[in-house]
């Protein structure tokens, strides 16, 4: 049973058969009147117009991949890297199809049945996600494995599973990124600052294809990041148990168990997801945020009681457990460190930064930022200290494998905020009223929070991702060249180190130039609609809603090209014309600089968005205030920040690591 990798290929198709399940059950709900549905299908066409364009575009570039690793490595791994790169996709694609479905729900049922059936339906949305990334990840790796089978040769074919799922991770965030900021800093700064209407108001021209980015970028980019997260932790692990020598496998256990532990726990996280699922939906008509709360907290603990008796039952030592412990208690520390940050009392000071304008709110949240940076940081130091301690370098990689097996549940919460915030903005674009606009902004501003802690947790799981895959690249060439190792005293490390640092700040410029040469295109034709479109702004005339939304994509899918370009060619080109210790030094320049400038810019984005929110309510003047405008101009630059570059740099050092694993075989077998 462990060789053949049976037993979590049937827990993946058990955990997709649930997100089926729910996703029948959602779907069945009412999706209300006309006005509702004639506004949801132009947010799915929008949608999935954009997605058919993206995966055209990235077919080609997975085809010239594909024939790249059959020619350089062997058929398999080129199969391998098909599958994860169709697997990624799916599932990215699936996730949104369930959130387009879910929006216009959540509004229908915050206007006929009230807050609690409201959370029902933007969680199911949600929930379809993270089950979708928990299993379609375990059902393509297991399947893998059972092709291949679970040994030595199969962990080093399977790391081109990874390489798949990080190319499409990557130009899902990016693209949709850029996208849905374009939208959203176009539709924001011309209606709400210039205009003086109301978000997701009718007469903005920007606010459909605003709402078609939530779908493209929050749901099926944050879902393809995590995906990837999830099945790059596992890829890593067993590689580096394949490469584990005579006393380690003495002190940790049999190295097939080893092999196949990472697998066995993502199972069981999927079915402590599963009940995770089920406590928040039973919990629904409690405070929203407790019924969440309950859901994760029930999960990760579930979790880390089964797996003890996971790693017992394979007979592997106990210290494997506490590298587990110490990964899963990591992710939710983080997480609510980031719940703080962006949603706790350092929000109520930058919001009141605003009283003396833009300036002050923009030092204001670059601080808050930069500070929010150092104890997740501790607590990613010391989830590798005591993992280490515990299980060497296995220990750290498992660690990883701790952190994300209830990703379903995590990825659940998360997906469920951009479902809300277009529950919102069809509320007000179908003239719902107040009392249910109340109600979708409680479940949006929540969702704000949940998207924090999500983008938090997504960047500690990169971190540990990433690590993970370059210890494992490390180990892999280690063991095909005996004198391989990285000093600090080695003047090609240090270059290396000087490259890698420099590559994250390269692409967050490259996404953040792409979201404001677009937001400029899109100011310029919402302007342009305003001032030439017959009573526009009174409300008779009808906005081209197509128009924006064709400029957002155009854009998008222009600007995604470049950052995965450098981050799948910057591995190689380093690694075949500077050898692999320059690269070595280069992994680890990256994973340090895109890590610290990833915490810094999502907790300043989310920052600024949340205290735009605390000023709506009506603290410091309100809407319409000058302190609300300040903080509208500080929310427009923490759009990119948060939802393009910030995200993008989590899978760009995951990319780069992956592919570094991949060819490491070619670079030990080369001269250098």
């Amino acid at each position: 049973m462990l060789e053949s990798g049976y037993l979590p290929f049937v827990f993946g198709l058990v955990g997709m058969a649930v997100a089926y399940i729910i996703l029948r059950q959602l779907v069945a709900l009412p999706a209300g009147e006309k006005n509702l549905t004639s506004i949801s299908d132009e947010i799915f066409l929008g949608a999935m117009t954009f997605m058919r364009r993206e995966l055209t575009l990235l077919a080609i570039f997975c085809v010239i991949v594909f024939v790249l690793l059959w020619l350089a490595l062997s058929w398999m791994a080129a199969l391998a890297f098909a599958v994860g790169a169709i697997a990624s996709a799916a599932t990215g694609w699936m996730g949104m199809f369930a959130a387009t479905k879910a929006n216009v729900r959540t509004a229908n049922a915050a206007h006929t049945k009230g807050p609690a059936e409201a959370l029902k339906a933007a969680f199911s949305g949600g929930a379809v996600m993270g089950l979708l990334v928990a299993s379609v990840g375990l059902v393509g790796l297991s399947l893998m494995f059972i092709i291949f089978g679970l040994n030595v040769e199969a962990a080093v074919i399977v790391q081109s599973f990874g390489v798949g799922a990080s190319a499409v991770a990557l130009f899902f965030r990016v693209g949709g990124g850029i996208y849905t900021k374009s939208a959203d800093v176009g539709a924001d700064l011309v209606g709400k600052v210039e205009a003086g209407i109301p978000e997701d108001d009718p007469r903005n021209p920007g606010v459909i294809a605003d709402l078609v980015g939530d779908n493209v970028g929050d749901t099926a980019g944050m879902g393809s990041d995590i995906f990837e997260s999830n099945v790059g932790s596992m890829i890593a692990t067993i590689a580096i148990a394949a490469t584990l020598g005579a006393s380690a496998l003495a002190a940790l256990g049999d190295q097939v168990a080893l092999m196949f532990l990472p697998l066995a726990l993502a199972s069981v996280g999927l079915v402590c997801s599963i009940g995770g699922v089920a406590l928040v939906r039973l919990a629904a008509a409690q405070a929203p945020a407790v019924a969440l709360r309950v859901g994760t907290i029930g999960a990760a603990v579930l979790f880390i009681i089964l797996a003890y008796f996971v790693i017992v039952w394979l007979d592997i030592t106990v210290g494997v457990w506490w590298a587990v412990l110490a990964g899963s208690v990591g992710g939710t520390l983080i997480g609510l460190i980031t719940e703080y940050y962006t949603g706790g009392p350092p929000i109520r000071h930058l919001a009141a930064s605003g009283e003396t304008g833009v300036a002050t709110v923009m030092i204001a949240g670059l601080a808050l930022g930069l500070q929010s940076v150092v104890l997740p940081i501790i607590v990613i130091a010391a989830v590798i200290l005591i993992a280490s301690l515990q299980a060497g370098l296995y220990g750290v990689g498992i660690a990883a494998v701790g952190m994300l097996a209830t990703v379903g549940i995590t990825m659940a919460i998360d997906g469920f905020g951009p479902v809300a915030d277009n529950g919102g903005g069809i509320a007000e674009l179908g003239g719902l009223g107040p009392d249910t606009r109340k109600i979708t902004d409680t479940l949006d501003s929540l969702g704000n929070t949940t998207a924090a802690i999500g983008k938090g947790f997504a960047i500690g799981a990169a971190a540990l991702t990433a690590l993970t895959i370059i210890a494992a690249y490390i180990q892999t060439l280690t063991v095909a060249i005996p004198d391989f190792e990285l000093s600090l005293g080695d003047p090609n490390v240090l270059i290396g180190i000087l490259i890698g640092g420099t590559i994250p700040f390269l692409v967050a410029s490259i996404t953040m130039t792409a979201v404001g040469d677009a937001a400029f295109a899109m100011i310029e034709e919402i302007r342009r609609q305003f001032r030439e479109i017959p009573g526009l702004l009174t409300g008779t005339g009808k906005p081209d809603t197509a128009r924006c939304v064709d400029i957002a994509a155009t854009a998008a899918l222009k600007k995604m090209i470049l950052p995965g370009t450098i981050a799948v060619a910057s591995p190689v080109v380093v690694g075949f014309l500077l050898g692999p210790v320059v690269l070595g030094g280069m992994l680890g320049g990256a994973l340090i600089s895109a890590v610290l400038l990833a915490l810094m810019m999502a907790n300043s984005g989310g920052a600024w968005d949340n205290a735009k929110k605390y000023v709506e309510e009506g603290h410091h003047g309100g809407k319409g205030s000058p302190v609300h405008s300040a903080t509208v101009v500080g929310d427009t630059v923490g759009d990119p920040f948060k939802d393009t570059s910030g995200p993008s740099l989590n899978i760009l050092i995951k990319l780069m690591a992956i592919v570094s694993l991949t060819i490491a075989p070619l670079l030990g077998n080369a001269l250098f």
